[in-house]
């Protein structure tokens, strides 16, 4: 299938780019590792198909819908896949939420900090996005100075949906 027609991004060191069905094992290996469960959750992608079918029925999907989704971060230096970074329409919740997460042999090099400035950088001079939301768990530190690194403001505990676990949830808007 390769890489659509949507737009994709380079730092000094990254390239983000739309995340494809040619990524499901890495995106299986991502949404599986003991983090991404802690901080954000099971997401019932346990096997190579179902890593496929959730790129294609939430994020190819979303990038058709709105342009942009979610990124998979690929080191230039030896082209490995070492996280994933977006913007996602969340069902049931207003507006467009920031999230990010990597490989745990890539935390602490900066990686996330330059993926993530680059992408809110696009949310907001390229996709036209006035205000950009995040959520996280209490104790999910990382993620928090992350977002508050980047401008993003904690404004008030929340809960989505039915679930009982309290999130923090961060908030930018843009000034005209």
């Amino acid at each position: 299938m390769g890489v659509p027609k949507y737009k994709y991004f380079e730092t000094e060191r990254l390239i983000l780019r739309p995340t494809i069905i040619e990524d499901a094992s890495f995106i299986l290996e991502l949404m599986n590792t003991p983090l991404w469960l802690q901080n954000i959750g099971d997401r019932g992608v346990h096997t190579i198909g179902a890593a496929a079918q959730y790129i294609e029925e939430k994020i190819r999907s979303q990038f058709k819908k709105l342009g942009f989704a979610n990124y998979t971060v690929v080191r230039k230096e030896d082209n490995i896949l070492i996280g994933s970074i977006g913007l996602y329409d969340r069902p049931g919740m207003e507006g467009i939420y920031f999230g990010f997460a990597f490989l745990p042999e890539y935390f602490g090099l900066g990686y996330a900090f330059e993926g993530a400035s680059k992408l809110f950088d696009a949310a907001i001079n390229e996709f036209n996005l006035q205000k950009i939301k995040a959520i996280t768990i209490p104790t999910n530190v990382t993620s928090q100075k992350l977002l508050e690194k980047l401008g993003l403001q904690f404004v008030k505990m929340i809960r989505i949906g039915d679930d009982s676990t309290e999130m923090m949830y961060y908030e930018y808007v843009v000034e005209d």
